[in-house]
C-alpha cells in the first residue's frame, strides 16, 4: 500500500547544528573573563586559593599559653637559641609573638615586662641588666596606654621602676625619683583594688628600699595572707626577712616561692645565700647545685649558680675545688668580666697570685682572645659601678703591687688602678685601707735597690661578705 511520506526526509548520518551567535557571545565572554583574571593573579590583585596567608594564622593567646609554660620552666631568657631554631623558645620572645599577633593585649605587655625585669637575674653585668630594664620599661608602659585602671598592671609598673632604681648606672637623684614614683605607682594599684596581693607585695618592696623596715614587713606579711599562692609575694617577704637578718624565716619564704614556681633559678640562689650568711654551707651548696641543675637541663649558660659553689668553697678554705667550679663558669660566658673578676678574687683567696693577674686584668681592663688563657676569648672589661667591681680593681692593684720587682716593677699600672678605686670610693674605710697598703709597697720598692729586694706583704683579702657583693651583681 502507497504512503504518502510527509515532513523532512529521512537522513542517515548526523545533521549539523545550526549558526546561533548568542552561544558564540558567551564563550567569546568566557574565554574574556579568563584572561582577565589570569592577569589579576600575575599582577598580585588575586591570590590563589591554596597560596598561604601573608598573616600569622595562630591566635595570640596561643603565644600567650606558650610564654606562660616556659615561665613556669625558668625559661625566662635563652640568649643562644639551638639551631636551626627560628625564633628564641623562651617566654620573653614568645610573649613578642603574641604580641605581633594582638598588639592591643594590655595583659600580655605587662606580664612581658614583669618577665623582662625577673630576666635580670640571668644577666651578669650592669649595663646588661639596665637595657633589659629599660626594656621592662617601654613594656609595662605601653601596657598603661592600653589600659590605665587597671590594678595589676600598675602593681607591675611599680615593680620595674623599683628594680630599675636598684641599677648602680643611675645617679642618686635619678634613684629617689624612680623610687617615689614606684611607690605612688603602687599606692595607686592597691586603691584600684584592695585585695590585690601582688600590689601589696610590690608596695612592701618599694618600702624596704626606701629603708622603711617596720612598713616594709607588714606590708609584705599582709601580702602573704591575702595570695598565699603568689610567687612574687613570697619572694619579697623573703626579701624583706632577709634584709632584717631574719634568715631562717626568709628561707622558708623563698621555699614557699620556690614550690609555687620551681624553676625559677634565681630562688635557689636567694636560699643558698642565706644558708651561707647561717653557715650552714653544705646546704648552701645544695641549693646552688639545683639552680645549675635546672639550667643544665633548660640548657641555659648562667654562670651565676657555679659562681656561688665556688664562693662558698672558698669560705670553707677548699680553694682547688672553688676555682674548678670558678672556671666552669668562665667556660659557660667565656666572654662575662664579672666571671673573670670572681675567678680572680677566688685565686687570690687560694694564693694563686700570678694565675690571679691575668684574670683580674681581663675583668678590668678587659683582654684580647690570645691574651686571655683561662676563656680564650676578647673580654671587655668592667667600669667601676658597684662595690664588687670595685674589689676587682682593688685586688687586681694589689696583686701587681705585690708582683713587682726592681726588674719587673707592675707599680706604675697599679697606681693607676688604685686611683681609680679612691677616686670613687674615698670613704670606703676597707677598700682605702687596701690601696694604702698596696701603695706601700710599690713605695718600699722604689727605696730598695735591685740587689737587697724588699720582702712584701702579701695582698690584703676581702672578706667572705665583701666577696659577695651585692646581689644585683650576682
Amino acid at each position: 500500500m502507497d504512503r504518502d511520506l510527509k515532513g523532512k526526509r529521512p537522513s542517515f548520518r548526523p545533521q549539523k547544528a545550526g549558526y546561533n551567535p548568542y552561544r558564540l557571545m558567551l564563550w567569546i565572554a568566557l574565554i574574556m573573563a579568563g584572561i582577565w583574571v589570569l592577569m589579576q593573579i600575575e599582577g598580585g590583585e588575586i591570590k590563589p586559593v591554596l597560596e598561604p596567608t601573608p598573616t600569622p594564622t595562630r591566635i595570640a593567646d596561643s603565644y600567650i599559653q606558650e610564654a606562660q609554660a616556659y615561665f613556669q620552666a625558668g625559661k625566662l631568657y635563652d640568649p643562644d637559641p639551638p639551631e636551626p631554631a627560628p625564633a628564641r623558645n623562651d617566654a620573653i620572645d614568645t610573649y613578642d609573638r603574641a604580641l605581633q599577633v594582638d598588639p592591643s593585649n594590655a595583659q600580655a605587655w605587662a606580664e612581658k615586662a614583669r618577665i623582662e625585669a625577673y630576666s635580670i637575674t640571668m644577666l651578669s653585668n650592669d649595663a646588661e641588666r639596665l637595657t633589659r630594664l629599660q626594656e621592662a620599661r617601654n613594656s609595662i608602659e605601653k601596657a598603661l596606654e592600653l589600659n590605665p585602671d587597671d590594678s595589676t598592671i600598675r602593681a607591675i609598673y611599680a615593680f620595674v621602676l623599683d628594680w630599675y632604681a636598684s641599677s648602680p648606672l643611675i645617679s642618686d637623684e635619678e634613684r629617689q625619683n624612680f623610687l617615689l614614683e614606684a611607690e605612688s605607682e603602687a599606692v595607686r594599684a592597691y586603691g584600684l583594688d584592695p585585695e590585690n596581693g601582688l600590689a601589696l607585695a610590690y608596695y612592701a618592696e618599694v618600702l624596704l628600699d626606701q629603708q622603711k623596715w617596720s612598713q616594709a614587713e607588714q606590708n609584705a606579711a599582709k601580702a602573704v595572707s591575702i595570695s598565699p599562692d603568689s610567687m612574687d609575694a613570697h619572694r619579697v617577704y623573703g626579701t624583706v626577712l632577709e634584709s632584717l637578718g631574719q634568715y631562717n624565716s626568709a628561707i622558708k619564704q623563698y621555699l614557699r616561692a620556690a614550690e609555687i614556681n620551681p624553676n625559677l633559678t634565681f630562688l635557689y640562689v636567694y636560699i643558698g645565700r642565706n644558708y651561707l650568711s647561717l653557715k650552714l654551707f653544705d646546704q648552701a651548696l645544695e641549693y646552688f647545685a639545683n639552680a645549675a641543675e635546672i639550667n643544665k637541663q633548660l640548657g641555659v649558660n648562667n654562670p651565676i649558680p657555679n659562681i656561688e659553689i665556688a664562693k662558698t668553697y672558698a669560705q670553707q678554705g677548699e680553694f682547688f675545688i672553688a676555682a674548678r667550679n670558678a672556671e666552669n663558669a668562665v667556660a659557660f660566658d667565656p666572654t662575662n668580666a664579672n666571671t673573670y673578676g670572681q675567678l680572680g678574687i677566688i685565686y687570690i683567696r687560694s694564693r694563686n697570685y700570678e694565675g690571679a693577674m691575668p684574670v683580674l686584668k681581663c675583668a678590668v681592663l678587659g683582654c684580647s682572645a690570645e691574651e686571655n688563657e683561662v676563656g680564650g676569648s676578647a673580654v671587655e672589661g668592667l667600669d667601676m659601678t658597684n662595690l664588687t667591681v670595685a674589689y676587682y680593681y682593688v685586688e687586681y692593684g694589689t696583686v701587681l703591687a705585690f708582683l713587682s720587682r726592681p726588674n719587673q716593677n707592675y707599680c706604675s699600672e697599679a697606681q693607676s688602678v688604685l686611683d681609680q678605686v679612691r677616686a670613687a670610693y674615698p670613704d670606703d674605710p676597707i677598700l682605702m685601707s687596701i690601696v694604702e697598703d698596696s701603695e706601700g709597697i710599690c713605695r718600699q720598692l722604689g727605696s730598695t735597690s735591685s740587689e737587697s729586694p724588699a720582702t712584701t706583704p702579701e695582698p690584703a683579702l676581702p672578706t667572705p661578705t665583701e666577696e659577695v657583693g651585692s646581689s644585683m651583681a650576682g
